[in-house]
């Protein structure tokens, strides 16, 4: 695959690394939409990240946040989103590694949105056999930081987290960010009136390769950090079985392609946002009739 051209695409910042992943003076040779990249590490929060492959080699910006190293192709990016919980000193602030799918990035934004799979994939954990119902939420286009929201979400977990001392109605609100980084709040067990901070930023190699990278700003002073890691990574690790085996794996934009139901309105507004950005990265084009 060529370097996409997509403009949309390009404006985005995206992960190339995770903080502490390379040893300072080291270096790490990746790629994103297609662009092989190096990144080194030059100081302790220092970073440098150029192109290389092409006829002209180029240093990108970069940014050193929520664990990890983003950088971006375009000379108009998307500003970064801001999460204050990252900066509660009280929270346990989590790299939880980074995982590789065999997909389109949207896939994993709509599968890390979804509800209705917790009783069926991650059965005993984030959802119970005989409890599979996804009750009526709301979704709404926040249009002056440009995110698709979805509130009042509420699902029945036996164990929402690796804190939870058992089953409990866990309340949700979901954020998509960009497309290309998605999060999740959802209440603490231990403390109704805080929230958790569970993300998903996606680095897009080629249009269904990418590596999905998971930072968290939770409040839980029990679960020791391998805990936590090893807690999230299973989770998706469970997740990562069914989005490589989705058809097609590049995503849809005709509604009338893949039909979705009640619990899929968090899905069609992240859908029609992406339709009504025109971005051409990763999607199924229409076929002629």
């Amino acid at each position: 695959m060529t370097v996409t051209t997509d403009p949309v695409a390009l404006n985005e910042w995206v992960p190339c690394a995770w903080h502490g992943q390379i040893a300072i003076g080291a270096a790490l040779d990746t790629m994103i939409f297609g662009q092989d990249i190096r990144v080194e590490r030059t100081g302790d929060q220092d970073y440098r990240v150029t192109t290389f492959g092409g006829d002209s080699p180029r240093e990108l910006p970069v940014q050193t946040r929520y664990t990890c190293v983003f950088t971006t192709l375009g000379d108009d990016p998307r500003a970064l989103p801001e999460i204050p919980e990252f900066d509660e000193a009280d929270r346990r602030i989590t790299g939880c590694g980074r995982v590789g799918v065999n997909t389109s990035p949207y896939r994993i934004v709509e599968n890390f949105l979804d509800m209705a799979h917790f009783s069926f994939i991650h059965t005993d954990i984030l959802g119970a056999a005989d409890q599979t119902e996804v009750l009526s939420y709301r979704t709404e286009h926040r249009k002056d930081v440009d995110e698709i929201w979805a509130i009042d979400c509420t699902f029945y977990q036996p164990a929402a987290s690796k804190a939870a001392a058992g089953g409990q109605l866990t309340k949700y609100l979901y954020r998509v960010m960009s497309p290309f980084s998605v999060m999740l709040y959802k209440n603490v067990a231990t403390d109704p009136s805080r929230n958790d901070a569970i993300c998903v930023f996606i680095q897009p190699r080629r249009e269904t390769e990418c590596l999905a990278y998971m930072p968290m700003a939770i409040v839980d002073e029990q679960s020791t950090i391998a805990d936590i890691i090893d807690f999230q990574q299973s989770i998706f690790l469970q997740d990562r079985v069914i989005l490589e085996n989705q058809r097609p794996a590049l995503l849809p934009l005709d509604p009338t392609y893949e039909l979705p139901t009640r619990a899929d309105a968090s899905s069609i507004a992240y859908r029609r946002w992406l339709k009504a950005m025109n971005i051409r990265f990763g999607i199924l084009e229409k076929q002629a009739a």
